[in-house]
């Protein structure tokens, strides 16, 4: 099919954006109120209204989901050394460094490409603390195996969801499992808030030491109990938030038929994986990863080019590992015979466009690349 001149460059994602006009209004009561930041009427309100919308029971906003995890490690004060994977954003591993944890890499299922529980009790040591899973392109962790070693260990679980937004498992929302989850609402991401991130927690006095600690440690006006930072969000993205989650449910349900035509239209393509499709989960279609099989034509890295070279801009999500990053790569945990299968993945993986403005002869015109 034909692609139509206007509809390239196709990109990776576009963030989806309501009308300016229907945030004008939000924007004239915070210049009315003069109230821009510090737990304003719209920090308020979004924090309710997403928990609600997610179906937890405490949510934190911030500024960043980066400076989010960053502030769940230090929740629990957590030391010594934190289990994660390799194949996920930067952001992860970085977070643990900020607080002068160890990040100790273990290898990734490659079904799911989430943290592989077989691998998780055998990296333990006693400086191990606590485990940092990523629900990968919003695909839910195994909680139920990580909670039972977890437990076991007298671990904590800090669940990196910044991909999983609105994903719901068996029922519940999968925010609900670990003792702490991190989203992120970055420009890229399902649900965005130009910038922004949440910590996502069970009860009220999680809740309250997390407000104290992105406020700089204050309770009141002359007492401060923690070395805390200044992570809190702006009204300006909080009122944006409450208006983004208006139009969700249709981003979300135009994601999925986007995610469906390209398994149609792939699923005869010799050597290109897409991910299976869970039963008991309630997706976001966040991402549309591919995995490119040494009996396709072309190397993942070529057909990588062809894409870019037909204006398809799509992203090797996640290449190179975060293992293989220099202040990383000297780490026992690091070396290349410990994590096969998250080397093998990140050598054939390819995100596709994917994004609610998609047009079907977007999908037609990206998968005809694929397939010829």
């Amino acid at each position: 099919m034909t692609e139509r001149k206007e509809e390239l460059p196709i990109y990776v994602t576009r963030p989806e954006l309501p009308p300016l006009e229907e945030f004008i209004p939000y924007l004239q009561q915070i210049w009315d109120s003069k109230w821009l930041t510090n737990n304003g009427p719209y920090h308020q309100q979004f924090e309710q209204a997403l928990c609600e919308y997610l179906g937890v029971k405490h949510v934190a906003l911030f500024t960043s989901g980066t400076v989010a995890l960053i502030t769940a490690l230090q929740t629990f004060r957590i030391t010594g050394e934190v289990i994660t994977t390799p194949y996920s954003f930067v952001a992860t591993a970085h977070s643990l460094l900020w607080n002068g944890i160890k990040p100790v890499f273990v290898d990734i299922d490659p079904r799911t490409l989430n943290l592989d529980p077989d691998k998780i009790e055998a990296a333990i040591t006693p400086h191990t603390t606590a485990i940092m899973p990523v629900h990968c392109y919003g695909h839910p962790c195994d909680v139920d195996r990580i909670e039972r070693i977890a437990d076991n260990y007298g671990l904590k679980v800090i669940y990196d969801a910044a991909h999983a937004f609105g994903v719901r498992l068996r029922d519940d929302s999968v925010l609900n499992h670990g003792d702490l989850s991190v989203l992120s609402f970055h420009a890229t991401k399902v649900f965005n808030t130009f910038e922004g991130g949440a910590i996502v927690c069970h009860d009220a006095k999680t809740k309250q030491r997390i407000d104290h600690l992105k406020n700089f440690g204050f309770v009141d006006e002359v007492t401060v109990v923690a070395p805390g930072i200044n992570g809190k969000m702006s009204e300006i993205n909080a009122a944006f938030g409450l208006l983004q989650l208006k139009g969700i449910d249709a981003a979300l349900e135009k994601r999925k038929a986007i995610d469906a035509r390209y398994r149609e239209l792939l699923a005869g393509v010799k050597g290109i994986r897409c991910l299976p499709i869970s039963i008991e989960r309630v997706a976001n279609y966040a991402y549309f990863p591919i995995l490119v099989r040494p009996d396709y034509p072309l190397s993942r890295d070529a057909l990588y080019q062809k894409l870019s070279d037909n204006a398809v801009y799509a992203r090797r999500y996640f290449y190179p590992l975060i293992s293989d990053f220099p202040m990383y790569r000297g780490m026992p945990s690091a070396a290349h015979e410990n994590l096969p299968v998250a080397r093998r993945i990140s050598a054939e993986v390819i995100c596709l466009p994917i994004y609610p403005a998609m047009s079907m002869e977007q999908v037609h015109y990206v998968s005809g690349l694929i397939a010829v």
